[in-house]
């Protein structure tokens, strides 16, 4: 074991061209990745009505937002495939597949026909599209970590390692600027008829430049010396998760660092970007600028804190960052209301919307097989007119058998009662309740959708800017942590595993879990207590039992 004077390494070192190459190379493949994986994201209300249009409008901005996810759940098990091959064949070879998977994925869902044309077959073809993206990211991330970790010199891990860091949100970016130039181009209608595919085809020659650049790499040296010295595992899956040794340090990292880095990273650069436009009404093209100029500010801290890192450690930058959202959430997400949609932050403040009904008579505003037309009980009628209005309620019980109404403000309008009527009587109650209750939204100042001319886009930004900048604080660092953690002749594997689960399951669930949650309690702030009690939960788990790991030697 290297002395601590040694593993901190020479004080001014630089890299060297190979070390600038390997960090390039393997950086932007990994945005490649990144772009295509995060289009779906970026394009998931367009995908919502192109391939869920048989359900209700909320539950099929749910299910696309539960398809993205899937991407997300399959992460765990990609990183178990392709970590173990690349603790057994190498780093390059295997994120070189990977990419391939990926890629020609991404370039599918350009071509699939909509729900319209093929019926159910759409959405099913699009959801397995989904878990073969989500297989290959499983396996990209830990193989362009480890790699660029392993060549570079131990005082510089943390700054090395967070370039790859960066791709996520370069390649949201990438993604968002080619958005927005497709939409500028085609115009709305287009865009939203058949437009929002060249953006998936165009990566197709995204591919192939990726490709040919991780072609020119040679393999890891650590993984070259243990494969020349014959050392290399013959059984990584075993030794990383049938030994307790070393999986209680991955049970550590998931708990103790991933989990709330992977809620903060996707509250703040997707979820954030969903409320904007699905809670605060803010139309696509303007949600993608703002979203873009905030990333394009806060992107180069990515790099900063892995820089603070290998100065001060990895592990109190990322605490701090879980620590400084938990307790900053609701005032930032409530500034961005105020600031995206001001005049629905003065109608909620002036005239609260109350649902008053049983509880025990309303459903959850969420129908997966689009059987409930959520007219079959009044409390239903109500919530589902709101839901689909997206306004923000509260709720307040009233005894069993009570018909449901609505208060807004000072005035209360009651729900028909749909036990009184049937087919074309009750739909026409429930149409004059609607129109009453709109009408009654709009007197007190409710906005059908945000105007531009109102938005204050420079505070949209700061608030953007400043959820980001949380991103980076926890996200900078993680993969120097990781890597640090396990030894080299089970890294890939032993690394990949707890990364992929956070992010892909605290992480990618998050805007389906916090969307549910909203559309069960009503109140479009109530979802933030997902990210909130998990980061919350890192920072108790990560102070106790997470080791600082920045003075690590990692060559052996």
């Amino acid at each position: 074991m290297a002395s601590a004077s040694e593993e901190s390494g020479p004080k001014h070192h630089r890299a060297t061209q190979n070390e600038k190459l390997v960090i390039a190379a393997s950086s932007l493949g990994t945005v490649f990745e990144w772009y295509d994986f995060y289009l779906y994201g970026l394009l998931a209300t367009v995908i919502s009505a192109k391939f869920f249009s048989g359900v209700n409008e909320t539950t099929g901005f749910i299910l696309a937002l539960a398809a993205f996810a899937a991407g997300f759940a399959v992460r765990p098990f990609g990183a178990l495939v392709f970590g173990r091959v690349g603790d057994l064949v190498g780093r390059k070879n295997t994120f070189l597949v990977t990419m391939g998977i990926m890629g020609l994925s991404t370039f599918a869902v350009g071509l699939l026909p909509s729900y319209e044309t093929i019926g159910v077959a759409a959405p099913v073809i699009l959801v397995a599209l989904r878990l073969l993206q989500g297989l290959a990211l499983g396996g990209e991330y830990g193989g362009a970590a480890t790699y660029v970790a392993e060549h570079a010199p131990n005082n510089r891990r943390g700054l090395y390692t967070s370039w790859i860091q960066t791709t996520a949100t370069l390649g949201l970016f990438a993604a968002l600027l080619v958005v927005i130039g497709v939409r500028f181009a085609l115009g709305e209608d287009a865009f939203g008829d058949w437009g929002w595919r060249v953006p998936f085809l165009g990566s197709i020659i995204l591919l192939a430049v990726s490709m040919w650049i991780r072609l020119q790499l040679a393999e890891s040296p650590v993984f070259q010396k243990m494969k020349d010295e014959g050392t290399t595992s013959k059984a990584p899956l075993t030794e990383a998760f049938a030994r307790w040794g070393n999986l209680k340090w991955v049970v550590i990292a998931l708990t103790g660092a991933v989990a709330g880095q992977a809620v903060v990273w996707y509250t703040g650069q997707f979820y954030a970007l969903f409320f904007l436009e699905k809670t605060l009404k803010v139309d696509g093209a303007t949600t993608n600028i703002l979203t873009a100029i905030a990333l394009g500010i806060a992107t180069p801290a990515f790099v900063f804190f892995g820089w603070l890192s290998d100065r001060i450690g990895r592990k109190p930058i990322i605490l701090a960052g879980c620590a400084i959202a938990a307790l900053s959430y609701f005032p930032l997400f409530s500034a961005l209301t105020e600031a995206a949609n001001p005049a629905l932050a003065r109608a909620q403040a002036s005239a609260p919307v109350t649902v008053i009904a049983h509880d025990g008579d309303c459903s959850v505003q969420f129908d997966p097989i689009g059987k409930n037309r959520f007219d079959a009980r009044s409390c239903d009628i109500v919530k589902a007119f709101l839901a689909k209005g997206g306004v923000s309620y509260g709720n307040a019980d009233a005894p069993a058998g009570t018909i449901a109404s609505i208060r807004i403000g000072g005035a209360t309008i009651m729900a028909p009662d749909p036990a009184k009527s049937s087919g074309a009587d009750r739909k026409a109650a429930i149409d004059a309740f609607q129109d009453e209750a709109g009408a009654a939204l709009q007197a007190a100042g409710y906005p059908a959708k945000a105007d531009p001319a109102a938005i204050d886009k420079p505070k949209v930004v700061l608030v953007l800017t400043l959820l980001v900048l949380l991103v980076t604080m926890v996200y900078g660092p993680i993969a120097a942590l990781l890597v640090e953690l396990f030894p080299s002749r089970i890294r890939y594997t032993s690394m990949s595993l707890p990364y992929h689960i956070g992010n892909g399951w605290f992480g990618g669930f998050l805007p389906t879990i916090v969307f549910a949650m909203v559309a069960a309690s009503g109140d479009m702030y109530y979802g933030l207590w997902y990210p909130i009690i998990v980061a919350a939960a890192t920072v108790v788990i990560g102070l106790v039992f997470l080791p600082e790991t920045y003075k690590r030697d990692i060559d052996q």
